[in-house]
């Protein structure tokens, strides 16, 4: 359960940054209302992982996953280019993940 709560966090703080340029400042309502309920819903989640996964896991796994979707969202709907330095960084935030995940005992306490 917990890394279905962590997935969810991640896909709702994806959700509600996608949004977050077409709320323009928070002056146009619906956009707004998504990034708003988007985050909450982010938090919450991400609260209900951290009652059984440690803290560093949990957050390099949000965040650097969620970096990676946010530009992922960016390059195929908002139109922002990639270029090799770009991707090579993606691939080390992936990486990064990865080896903590599976490596580190320090993650598992």
């Amino acid at each position: 359960m917990t890394w279905l709560y962590l997935a969810g966090a991640i896909i709702a703080e994806v959700i509600a940054t996608s949004f977050l340029k077409q709320s323009e400042g928070f002056t146009q309502t619906w956009p707004s209302l998504i990034c708003t309920l988007g985050y909450g819903t982010a938090f919450w989640l991400l609260s209900l992982t951290l009652k059984t996964m440690p803290t560093g896991m949990a957050y390099a796994a949000w965040s650097g996953l969620g970096t990676v979707l946010i530009v992922l969202v960016a390059w195929l709907w908002q139109g922002q280019k990639l270029d090799a330095p770009a991707l090579a960084g993606i691939g080390l935030i992936v990486a990064g993940v990865v080896v903590m995940n599976l490596f580190s005992r320090a993650m598992t306490h």
